[in-house]
């Protein structure tokens, strides 16, 4: 189908506010009452990077020397937490692109409803659903060991460039959802993932990578997020002497902040321009 979405009913700028917000809720409660249908699946989704943090923790925890010391699960976590987020875009892809596929986008775009209501509903319900996720690895840190040592505040903030980070991958997800052909397409896409995931600072120190890789590996979205928070969170492993390491907070949120830059508007595009 071409037809895009019919124009909502004409009036105040507040007014078409409101029919843009009412119905990227609906949107957003599909999307949730999908989620309530498939109960298995959502929580594997929230509990496989649990089962990361425990391989990883438990089977090369003791190898791994941490940077200033401290215990490896103090160094793990805030890494885990950044790498929670990034497996949220997995999730995301699946779910834009199976409704394009299956026509239902096509059908939304048909509806007299706001034409940005459909990947703005799938945002809000995905951020929903990674505050779970990112609560669940909190939950799974505080039993193995890990606590924050900068304070409530510095806390917040930490938690708060995790979520900025998945906000900005939520629309890479999108994106990357609507321009694959099908479901069968983003097994392709999501095999990129794992590399972003492990070539980072996420599970080692970068400085103990040769030099061109670490410093790949520092400049990855995830390694400095991963970098800021454990800075916020006093933990071991971070700093360093490279630019990137220095000015970890501030790049925590200029990387996302170029992502939405350059991946909320493609997205937007792209919906626009499905099926011509």
């Amino acid at each position: 189908m071409t037809t895009s979405a019919h124009p909502l009913p004409s009036g105040s700028p507040l007014s078409s506010l409101g029919w843009a917000l009412a119905d990227t809720w609906t949107i957003t409660r599909r999307d949730l009452s999908h989620w309530a249908l498939r109960p298995g699946e959502v929580a594997l989704g929230w509990f496989f990077p649990v089962m990361i943090a425990l391989m990883f923790g438990g089977l090369f925890g003791g190898a791994i020397n941490v940077p200033g010391g401290g215990g490896y699960f103090e160094f793990l976590m805030p890494g885990m937490f950044a790498m929670t987020v990034l497996f949220g875009l997995e999730t995301t892809m699946m779910a834009v692109t199976t409704d394009a596929s299956r026509g239902v986008t096509d059908r939304f775009r048909s509806m007299p409803m706001s034409s940005l209501a459909v990947v703005s509903g799938r945002c809000v319900a995905d951020m929903l659903n990674s505050v779970v996720g990112l609560s669940v690895m909190v939950v799974t840190g505080l039993l193995l060991g890990w606590r924050w040592h900068g304070g409530l505040a510095s806390a917040l903030a930490a938690f708060g460039l995790l979520l900025l980070l998945r906000f900005a991958l939520l629309w890479v997800g999108i994106f990357a959802g609507l321009a694959v052909r099908g479901p069968e397409s983003v097994t392709a896409v999501q095999i990129l993932v794992w590399p972003v995931g492990f070539l980072s600072s996420v599970f080692v120190d970068p400085a103990s990578m040769p030099g061109w890789l670490g410093a790949i590996a520092e400049w990855n979205p995830l390694s400095v997020t991963a970098t800021a928070t454990r800075e916020l969170f006093a933990a071991p492993g971070f700093g360093g002497e490279s630019w990137i390491a220095q000015n970890a907070i501030p790049m925590a949120i200029a990387w996302p902040a170029l992502l939405i830059a350059v991946f909320l508007p493609l997205s937007v595009r792209r919906y626009g321009n499905l099926g011509k």
